[in-house]
């Protein structure tokens, strides 16, 4: 009997061994586990989607996201939980949009359009109107005022498929639904049309952000984006007749700003408390689905790190900050806010790393840093590799933690299988049943076990 209790009690001593005295290789695995048997990242994401829904900016939506994601803060008992107000824009789609190409002999096809974020509206009747085709800025400015005036632009470059990264086909395309309004203007337009940016040929939008560039309120022109089927089924008829005539109808508008805030919650550092580990994501989303992968994934990875760290009893060194920005989509205010703060306290953001390319498998990071530092990094990656996590890219961080990026610290971004991102991206089927529980978790894992490891041994070549 007295050699059962002693085998039981040696058990249960290594059951609960400290994490300080195990190796980083059974930390690591310790992590993942919990994170796929008693994680909750799942199960917030299902109640930001599907009791909460859009979050853009301003809305309803944003405000209860900010106060449910603040209670489940406090719910884990962190050492601290704050509001930090922000000041965002308040842009409303109002109606749903309509479209139609109009044949020569008045037949007309409805398509699929959706307002871009901070568009104005159409006149109460719509705009009708020749259109012009382009597929680049310089293809615009070729064809000069002449041509444009009094037409409506489309827009219609597909993301260049030889691109394996998604993220840099979407860079490729990108400017020309945020600066194709004002520069169509410049010209006379009357209104501008872009290619929804996705790989996928369905029927449904995607919206997104553009800007006006301080062009005067009566020389701005609305902006919608059309479906990747629409966009190829008014190509082909242009194509047949370049008379046909286009006509589209919106109701959005730009309101005043309102108070938001940024949700931030800490775990104080047992050692180098001034000193902090930022874990980030933005907490506002489009309005056409509910956010599922953008960012509502990145908020509850981000809000499971602090999860994992309390469960586990990892009482760590640094202090630990997960900040949930508010306004990424239409204006990063809250970054920006967020960075501001930093530089007036004069806060030692020694390392900061953010979640936003959906909630798919994860595959490694990307790191904006010294060479130094960058080489420390790649020193773990073998630790990552059972999990299929190895890329270790030295490259630009997300839009939500670059701001906080000096010559003295990591910046860094969680990469995943994203080859299905823009499926999704900025779509009303960007949904909570689109994320896949499993890899969701495993991407919660992966960010605090970089965030362990960060901690327990420092940055090499940075002031930390």
């Amino acid at each position: 009997m007295n050699r059962i209790k002693l085998v039981l009690t040696l058990i249960l001593c290594l059951c609960v061994l400290p994490m300080k005295a195990q190796s980083d290789e059974a930390v690591l695995k310790t992590i993942y586990t919990q994170a796929l048997t008693n994680g909750h990242s799942y199960e917030w994401l299902n109640y930001l989607s599907n009791q909460i829904g859009s979050r853009l900016s301003g809305s309803l939506g944003a405000s209860k996201a900010v106060t449910y994601t603040k209670e489940t803060f406090e719910q884990l008992g962190l050492d601290k939980v704050w509001l930090q107000p922000v000041m965002v824009p308040r842009w409303v789609r109002g109606t749903k949009e309509y479209a139609f190409i109009e044949g020569v002999s008045g037949k007309t096809t409805t398509v699929n359009i959706c307002a871009l974020g901070g568009s104005v509206a159409t006149p109460a009747l719509g705009v009708k109107a020749q259109v012009v085709e382009v597929k680049s800025m310089e293809e615009l400015q070729a064809l000069g005022k002449e041509i444009v005036h009094g037409k409506i632009v489309f827009f219609n470059k597909p993301l260049p498929a030889e691109h394996i990264n998604p993220i840099e086909a979407y860079n490729a395309c990108v400017h020309l639904r945020e600066q194709g309004a004002t520069e169509a203007a410049k010209y006379g337009a009357v209104g501008i049309i872009v290619r929804s940016l996705t790989f996928r040929m369905h029927d449904l939008p995607h919206t997104g952000s553009m800007t006006y560039n301080g062009l005067p309120d009566n020389e701005r022109i609305p902006a919608a984006a059309i479906s990747t089927n629409d966009a190829e089924l008014l190509s082909t008829m242009l194509k047949l007749n370049n008379n046909i005539q286009f006509y589209f109808k919106q109701s959005c508008k730009q309101l005043k700003e309102v108070q938001s805030y940024n949700v931030i919650g800490e775990i104080k550092g047992s050692k180098y408390p001034n000193k902090y580990i930022i874990v980030g994501a933005h907490l506002d989303s489009w309005d056409l689905g509910d956010g599922a992968h953008d960012n509502g994934a990145g908020v509850v990875q981000a809000m499971e790190v602090l999860h994992l760290l309390k469960k586990l009893d990892i009482k760590p060194k640094h202090s630990i900050r997960v900040v949930l920005f508010m306004n990424q989509e239409n204006g990063l205010r809250g970054a920006s806010t967020y960075a501001e703060a930093v530089k007036q306290n004069d806060e030692n953001h020694m390392f900061a790393i953010e979640s936003d390319t959906g909630g798919f498998s994860p595959r490694g990071f990307n790191f904006d840093c010294n060479d130094q530092a960058y080489n420390q990094m790649l020193s773990w990656q073998g630790l990552f590799e059972p999990y299929l996590v190895h890329s270790f890219e030295k490259n630009e961080s997300e839009a939500d933690v670059k701001p906080l990026k000096s010559e003295h610290n990591v910046v860094a971004g969680l990469f995943t299988d994203n080859q299905r991102y823009f499926d999704y991206h900025h779509a009303s089927n960007d949904t909570f049943e689109t994320v896949n529980k499993r890899e969701l978790e495993l991407g919660a894992a992966t960010m605090a076990a970089l965030v362990y490891l960060v901690d327990k041994y420092g940055i090499k070549g940075t002031k930390n």
